[in-house]
């Protein structure tokens, strides 16, 4: 009879969160390069781990959407070269559009608590302004007709014939759709949308993110955030995809520059730093593409399970503003399951101001709740994001400091 082997399971930990500034498309970020962006934060992170030899680091795992550009070829492994690691640290990039480094997070969790590894350093990138136009290459030589570029800065691109119609809409058509299913309206978003603003510059007026974020490109803080936005001031924009549509450019997310980095640990190393959360549940979810806003509905439920405890538990939720539409949505039905306080989602701002740069914001969403639930001494939060094609990805952290 073969023998079985039983392997202890570790529990892993996030220990340090660091990012760059986000920039607006085509700001002051605009002459970075990704490859560069993902070094500084990767240098960024590492700093906040000082008895942490950078040859000890057992592997890099990086999210990013694009990888049509300089973030070819593995940008994971150039940022390391970039960042002066040792050849030796090894790096993979993975592609889950915008739930990149949330994957990339989930997938250091795995390998710390399968003993895979010790340490790993996850994160994510994306240049949204330096994303390249393609042309399709031809089939055959000389083709006789005319080609276009393709813009690869978001969304569907190169699309297979053989897709149904209605799984290739714009992003902006598919919440559109949502606001129509559940109703939402065009002042409740353009309200939430304020709201993100309002809260994003509260948060660095107060110094929330002073310690998360390290100044780049001349930038010192979020390049997106308007500390004046107001719901009146939103309302007078023009809907963006239909003429009598709800989704304007105010209340969706814009268009990016970023990176962002995790330190995640096994409960046995020693970096020097205690611990700021453990990764205590994760989830992930899929539905038609076209639904896709509302995926992390289900993956959050999921990861809750996963951690066993309840909606009830939560006193911090990090959700990925892609729209205010698809935000409320998700709000909507975790408040039905028992979330306590909708106001507990984003209270330090979400994307719509601080900003997507579509790789990065699964890390920042990580990093920033965990240091919410540090600071608030509150035990169990949620961070969760949705993915375009209608996936949805969610982790639950535990605060490893004074909960209170």
């Amino acid at each position: 009879m073969p023998r079985i082997y039983r392997r202890h399971v570790n529990q892993s930990f996030v220990y340090a969160a660091a990012r760059t500034p986000f920039g607006r498309f085509g700001g002051a970020l605009a002459d970075r390069r990704p490859d560069d962006l993902a070094a500084t934060a990767l240098t960024a992170v590492l700093a906040k781990a000082p008895r942490l030899e950078p040859a000890a680091v057992d592997e890099v795992i990086w999210g990013c959407a694009n990888q049509a550009g300089e973030d070819n070829r593995n940008v994971g492994r150039m940022a390391v070269l970039l960042a002066g690691l040792p050849t030796s640290v090894p790096a993979t990039t993975v592609n889950r559009l915008c739930g990149s480094s949330l994957d990339a997070t989930m997938g250091a969790a795995r390998a710390i608590e399968t003993g895979d590894a010790d340490v790993v350093i996850a994160g994510g990138v994306e240049s949204m302004t330096r994303a390249p136009w393609v042309l399709p290459k031809p089939s055959r030589a000389y083709p006789p007709g005319d080609t276009a570029a393709v813009s690869t800065t978001l969304g569907w691109r190169l699309v297979n014939p053989d897709m149904p119609a209605e799984w290739t809409i714009s992003l902006g058509e598919c919440n559109e759709l949502l606001a129509g299913r559940f109703g939402i309206s065009r002042a409740r978003q353009d309200e939430f949308a304020a709201r993100s603003h309002q809260l994003a510059d509260a948060a660095w007026n107060e110094g929330f993110y002073d310690a998360m974020v390290v100044a780049y490109g001349g930038l010192t803080r979020d390049e997106g955030i308007r500390p004046g936005s107001s719901a009146e001031k939103l309302a007078r924009l023009a809907p963006s995809f239909r003429p009598d549509g709800s989704i304007t450019a105010g209340n969706a997310s814009p268009l990016n520059d970023g990176a962002a980095a995790l330190v995640i640990g096994s409960e046995t190393t020693d970096l020097g730093v205690d611990p700021l959360a453990r990764i205590a549940g994760r989830g992930t979810f899929a539905l038609d593409p076209q639904d896709f806003g509302y995926a992390p509905v289900e993956a959050a439920n999921r990861a809750l399970a996963r951690a066993g405890i309840t909606w009830h538990d939560i006193a911090a939720v990090e959700l990925n503003e892609a729209f205010a539409v698809q935000s409320l949505a998700c709000i909507d039905a975790w408040t039905a399951n028992g979330l306590t306080d909708p106001d507990l989602v984003n209270a330090k701002g979400g994307a719509i101001a601080i900003g997507h740069p579509l790789g990065a914001s699964g890390a920042r969403i990580v990093g920033t709740l965990a240091h919410r639930l540090v600071d608030s001494g509150a035990r169990w939060g949620v961070a969760a994001i949705c993915i375009g094609v209608g996936q949805g990805l969610a982790v639950v952290l535990e605060n490893m400091r004074e909960v209170r």
